[in-house]
């Protein structure tokens, strides 16, 4: 059988799966990937992926010797858990859903795996594993593992630190096992975010690709396994610390969801299926307003009335939001002290917060707040009144990381005191959005309340159940998650918020790879992109304007700037490109992203097309000095081939030539001449070499009407 039954597209992907003569048997998974990879034989799924296929959890009991699914035993009682024979019980198979629910007697467990189908061609599942016998099961791992062909040989994943996120490596896959391990209590900074597998020099644009994402903002593993009997397999879940999850009779572990994309049409046509997918969340922003961000510009300073100017500024140049990050609450005069003492600082904030946000509304912005409400500096009340209060392994107090240390949410009233705290400030002035930080990994993170056993899943679930529940308090207000930037991005936490910080990075040249990475997972209208101050406060790095404006066009734009200090043409400049940015927002955050490749490593190739192929807009990325005068040709995908196009630029571009090179034609790349989606996707425009830390913005749009 094939599931899902049906698709609309080649890009979708789809399991072969063979289900066992006499009914028994867990059914084995032949073939996962696109409908177009290979030929399908008349079982209608690839005859040449047919194999011995992947049981749909492995077990050692068939004569696996790979890596088990489910990894686990048994204390108190009969321990044959430890290697598992499930039957089959029931298998219900709808249009979109696959449930299988199995038995294994003498394990005394319950196993019931779902399959279900996605918009944009997605897949995920998820494994529930019941004891149904006697003492404790303790269950160390379950992952969800699907085959992949033999042609995908190379894997891509990703690594980083803070303030440079996502940095992709690539490996040759080898028989044996390779594991990526998340062990921060959230995704990480330099966490895998997922795997892909792909044919031979697979590219943004080219080759087959496989990939893996697990939806969870906890500990999670990715794992890549080939063997010499059963070829490679792809999976992953959440990774479990010792005694985490201990099963009484009767009781359930639930893993996380798995999701998995394919493409033939490289990494762009992976991230269009994520991209589909996180646009139908009901958490989805329908409409992201242009952000003013005032940490970089007074940092733990608040004064009223310097607060006021940059507010009227930020007004003047079109900012829709205007947020109040770190600073604003009890004792909070910098990072050492104040973190869970969540209350307006009557030192500082006198008549409390509403004289900002009615001044900040007053000139049509919404007004935002920043929050860390995981979070305690030992310097606070809180701590001094509730020690016991934050996660620890015993009486040793965790190593302090940017001076703070993690509450303990999994325990009741910790989580009870942190929300009405929180609720307490939101319902206290006019609100309007909640930039949500987590700025320290789960280091050491047992609960007192369990003797000091891991609680990094408890804490989990204990945010999500705190996010959720102020989410339903205050439904006028969007939720950004940001941790030490891009610690926290991952389809569990997107399922409830409108936006992400992609990096305590401002730099725009660090961000353009930043950017660029963190798309193939996050569709760009989440993606928190500002304009940072003219010379770096992360790098020092001295930028021009232009640069930095259009290095944030295609996100969540917003600025990260002092404005005060801006001058009258900057202000002027700025708010030019902050009405361009939403003259074309309509397009930057509904159309598909593209990132053509490029011949030169001193360019990079992005945009976004329109779904209906009506438009789309490049960027030429000159990073630094190219190694050759032959520029580059910039091809655009996904136009409707028969159709015919006009070629401007948009926003300032530097047209003058360089050394031996050429001037750009004043009326756009093809020089005012019109040409068809056809040749753009074949062979594109030409840019001629251009001066580093530049950016040219190509709109282009069909120049007859549409059908």
């Amino acid at each position: 059988m094939l599931f899902p039954p049906t698709t609309t597209t080649t890009d979708h992907p789809r399991l072969a799966i063979e289900l066992d003569p006499a009914g028994d048997l867990l059914p084995r998974i032949l073939w996962a990937g696109t409908t177009t990879s290979t030929t399908a034989g008349p079982s209608g799924y690839p005859s040449t992926f047919r194999g011995p296929g992947v049981p749909l959890l492995g077990e050692h009991a068939h004569e696996l010797f790979t890596r088990p699914h489910l990894r686990g035993h048994r204390v108190g009682g009969s321990d044959a858990a430890w290697s598992t024979r499930f039957l089959v019980q029931d298998l219900d198979a709808g249009d979109s859903r696959l449930v299988v629910t199995a038995e294994d007697d003498a394990a005394g467990l319950r196993l019931t795996t779902e399959l279900e189908a996605l918009p944009g061609g997605l897949l995920r599942g998820r494994h529930t594993v019941r004891s149904t016998g006697a003492g404790t099961y303790v269950l160390t791992g379950l992952d969800v593992v699907l085959p992949a062909s033999d042609d995908l040989v190379e894997l891509l994943d990703f690594t980083g630190r803070h303030e440079g996120e996502r940095t992709p490596q690539r490996h040759t896959v080898t028989d044996g096992l390779w594991l990526r391990e998340g062990r921060e209590g959230r995704p990480g900074l330099g966490g895998a975010t997922m795997a892909v597998l792909g044919t031979r020099g697979f590219g943004t644009r080219s080759g087959t690709v496989l990939g893996v994402h697990v939806a969870w903002s906890g500990n999670s593993c990715f794992r890549v396994e080939r063997s010499p009997d059963l070829g490679t397999t792809l999976g992953g879940g959440e990774l479990l610390q010792p005694g985490e999850v201990a099963l009484g009779t009767g009781e359930d572990y639930v893993s996380p969801w798995v999701v998995f994309g394919a493409s033939d049409s490289g990494l762009d046509g992976l991230a269009e299926a994520f991209h589909t997918y996180e646009r139908s969340l009901a958490a989805h922003p329908t409409h992201q307003p242009v952000v003013l961000n005032v940490w970089e510009a007074v940092w733990f300073d608040h004064d009223l009335p310097r607060l006021h100017e940059i507010a009227d500024r930020a007004a003047r140049v079109g900012i829709e939001r205007f947020v109040l990050d770190d600073g604003w609450f009890h004792g909070r005069r910098d990072d050492t002290a104040g973190l869970g003492d969540w209350w307006v600082d009557p030192d500082v904030w006198p008549e409390g917060l509403t004289p900002i946000a009615d001044h900040v509304r007053s000139l049509g912005m919404e007004f935002g707040l920043w929050f860390e409400p995981e979070m305690v500096n030992p310097d606070s009340e809180l701590f001094r009144t509730h020690p016991d209060w934050i996660l620890a392994t015993g009486a040793r107090v965790p190593q302090l990381h940017r001076n703070q240390l993690v509450l303990d949410l999994s325990r009741e009233e910790v989580w009870q005191h942190v929300h009405d705290r929180v609720h307490a400030v939101l319902s206290s002035a006019p609100i309007d959005y909640v930039k949500w930080d987590h700025n320290r990994e789960l280091l050491e993170a047992g609960s007192g309340a369990r003797g000091g056993s891991s609680a990094v899943r408890a804490q989990t679930f204990a945010f999500y159940r705190l996010l959720d529940s102020l989410r339903e308090l205050h439904p006028g207000i969007d939720w950004e998650s940001c941790a030490s930037g891009g610690g926290r991005i991952d389809l569990g936490v997107l399922e409830r918020t409108q936006r992400v910080w992609t990096s305590d990075m401002t730099d725009a040249l660090a961000r353009q790879h930043i950017q660029r990475w963190t798309g193939q997972l996050v569709a760009p209208e989440y993606l928190g992109a500002h304009v940072s101050s003219p010379v770096a406060h992360q790098s020092g790095r001295t930028l021009p304007l232009d640069f930095r404006a259009a290095t944030a066009f295609f996100g969540a734009f917003g600025v990260e700037w002092d404005l005060s200090t801006a001058t009258d043409d900057e202000l002027d400049a700025l708010a030019a490109w902050v009405a361009l940015h939403k003259q074309l927002r309509p397009l930057l955050h509904t159309g598909r992203m593209v990132r053509p490749e490029s011949p030169d490593p001193a360019v990079l190739l992005h945009g976004v097309v329109a779904t209906d192929g009506a438009e789309a807009l490049l960027a030429h990325v000159q990073l630094d000095e190219s190694a050759s005068n032959r520029g580059v040709l910039v091809r655009v995908p996904h136009l409707v081939p028969e159709a015919t196009y006009e070629l401007r630029w948009v926003g300032p571009v530097d047209r003058r030539a360089t050394s031996r090179s050429v001037e750009m034609p004043e009326a756009g790349p093809t020089a005012g001449a019109q040409v068809t989606g056809a040749v753009l996707a074949a062979r594109g425009y030409w840019i001629p070499r251009r001066r580093p830390e530049t950016v040219a913005l190509v709109h282009v749009e069909r120049a007859e009407p549409r059908q």
